[in-house]
């Protein structure tokens, strides 16, 4: 039995009248860092006794995912996570079936695990074994066997990991509550006792698990069960802490640095000069003394000493920054000496931004600017692997240095999907982008995805190439139906030199409506090199096609004159 402040567990497994158990469970309860933003891991599989090696299938998927699923980024939802890590499994049993056993059926196995993470339960199931919940003296069977019915007493698993190259796999989510018990049962054990003594047994059990769970497995042999018999039970002691108070001295563990001047010294960095100052963060220019390279110091600004939600914000940047590794990415880099401060420190880049480089080339190359957005793309995309959506994309917070290497160096308003599932007493941060190239759906309030991104790429990549914006300057509105009315301008109009096909991939890119934009990056490149036809057909199509709203108004106009005139002339 293993029991901690957060979890108490227990589990039972035998052979039962089978000569070898191919049954297989476990339990991981990480460390603090991956506690949080990868929770606990529950598992339980069956060997199908039709497979060649069973009981290796079982516990090659047992372990195999308590371990990689921990390898997965911690910035993946728990979602991505686990389906990643069971579809390569299912892969790799059914590739070793074929390779060792020549058969569909080498290596075979059902499968039930679930990930409690922040105040969820995850659940991912293949096949007939279970998980059970109990609540306020209620059993409740989270999982639905796939198992298909022949003739009145026959049944046979529909559905298995390693059969074929690919596996549908059932998944829900459900909100858990303090003191909820789960049961994790084998067909062995299940089929043949009934959940009303399942759920006896689980309201009368003592903190031994391990005995309650040989109680289970024991009255099932009594049964006659004649399959391999295993249980597993856990029950939730602790939810993670909401209390406001305990998250913000978390929070506020280091305090803000003084105010920072030239030669000043901080943990062993030595400041030479201030290179941006804004409402909510300062940068400097700073020597570590003991390597003697120059970094960036990035500071809170003073303004936040008493917000946590801005504080929790400034720590994202730096948590998301170490794990993104892209040439075309800040370097945020790990502090080699202890902080006494709230600061992080990032790779220094010699050169200009994006903005400045637009001011010294108002009309560029085409290919100039391809080769440019080509390198913005690339660290987006490594972005996007990893579940990030930037959220605050412009010329500002991309760099290019003397080398002609192009960086996006601010990771500030970074939504990062596996931290989003963690619940937080702290309010969430409103959007911290300019209105001018974000996108659409975050005015309207609606779901924002990697093609929101794509949007403020492709209104760079307009700006870049005609000095103005798709849809004119949209911080001058105050009022939300001028931002969300977008009328599009024509790049081509203010460049001729732009081929139409350019400007239809620059249509498609900002269009406002997310469903009609690129899906992917590579699909907007393509099109910026490559030229689609299918995207300028629009500007040749008659206007009763293209708007037969404004066909209908200008012909009722028209009409209308007409007869104005023809009345007119009648008169006189």
């Amino acid at each position: 039995m293993g029991s901690n402040s957060i979890i108490t567990s227990g589990h039972y497994s035998i052979a039962g009248q089978k000569p070898v158990n191919e049954d297989a469970c476990g339990i991981r309860v990480p460390d603090t860092d991956l506690l949080e933003t990868k929770g606990i891991t529950a598992i339980i599989a069956d060997g199908v006794s039709a497979s060649d090696a069973g009981k290796e299938a079982s516990e090659a998927c047992v372990s195999g995912f308590l371990i990689d699923y921990y390898s997965t980024p911690e910035s993946w939802t728990v979602k991505t996570s686990a389906y990643k890590v069971l579809t390569a499994l299912n892969r790799w049993l059914h590739g070793q079936g074929y390779k060792h056993y020549g058969s569909h059926k080498g290596m075979v196995t059902t499968l039930s695990t679930m990930v409690l993470k922040s105040g969820s339960a995850h659940i991912f199931h293949v096949g007939d074994t279970r998980i059970y919940r109990v609540r306020d003296g209620l059993l409740e069977c989270l999982t639905r066997d796939h198992c298909i019915q022949v003739g009145d007493n026959k049944t046979y698993l529909g559905r298995a990991i390693g059969v074929d190259v690919s596996v549908d796999i059932d998944y829900k989510t459900l909100s858990v509550n303090q003191g909820d018990l789960f049961l994790f049962t084998t067909d062995g054990v299940h089929d043949f006792i009934d959940e009303d003594f399942i759920l006896q047994t689980l309201i009368n059990t003592d903190d031994n698990f391990d005995a309650t769970c040989e109680v289970l497995v024991k009255q099932a042999l009594a049964n006659n069960s004649h399959d391999n018999l295993t249980c597993q039970l856990l029950r939730i002691e602790q939810l993670p802490a909401d209390d406001q108070n305990a998250i913000y001295q978390r929070l506020t563990e280091l305090p803000f640095p003084p105010p920072l001047d030239n030669g000043m010294r901080i943990d062993g960095y030595r400041i030479i000069r201030q290179l941006h100052a804004s409402k909510r963060t300062e940068l400097y220019l700073a020597v570590d003394e003991d390597t003697d390279k120059q970094i960036v110091l990035k500071a809170p600004s003073i303004n936040y000493i008493d917000d946590p939600t801005f504080i929790e914000q400034f720590q994202h940047e730096e948590w998301a920054g170490r794990r993104i590794s892209n040439p075309h990415i800040l370097r945020i880099l790990e502090p080699v000496r202890p902080r006494k401060f709230l600061y992080c420190i990032a790779e220094y880049i010699e050169g200009q931004t994006l903005r400045q480089w637009m001011h010294d080339h108002p009309r560029p190359q085409l290919d100039e600017v391809r080769a440019i957005i080509e390198q913005i793309a690339n660290g987006l995309r490594a972005m996007h692997k990893l579940e990030m959506i930037h959220q605050d994309l412009k010329p500002d917070n991309i760099m290019i240095d003397r080398h002609g290497t192009v960086k996006i160096i601010d990771l500030g308003s970074t939504k990062i999907a596996g931290i989003q599932e963690i619940n937080s007493p702290v309010e969430s941060a409103t959007l911290l982008g300019t209105v001018n190239y974000t996108a659409p759906e975050y005015v309207r309030g609606l779901p924002v995805t990697n093609r929101s991104d794509i949007f403020s790429l492709g209104v760079i990549t307009y700006e870049m190439l005609t000095g103005e914006l798709p849809y004119g300057d949209k911080d001058s509105h105050k009022s939300l139906s001028h931002i969300t009315a977008l009328d599009y301008h024509p790049a081509t109009k203010t460049n001729p030199e732009i081929p139409a096909w350019v400007n239809g991939a620059l249509k498609k890119a900002t269009h406002p409506d997310p469903h009609q934009r690129y899906e992917i990056l590579s699909g907007f490149l393509y099109d910026l090199s490559h030229p689609n036809t299918a995207l300028v057909i629009d500007d040749f199509k008659p206007l009763l096609e293209k708007n037969p709203l404004a066909f209908w108004k200008g012909l009722a106009l028209l009409l209308a004159a007409g007869n104005i005139i023809l009345l007119y002339l009648l008169i006189s």
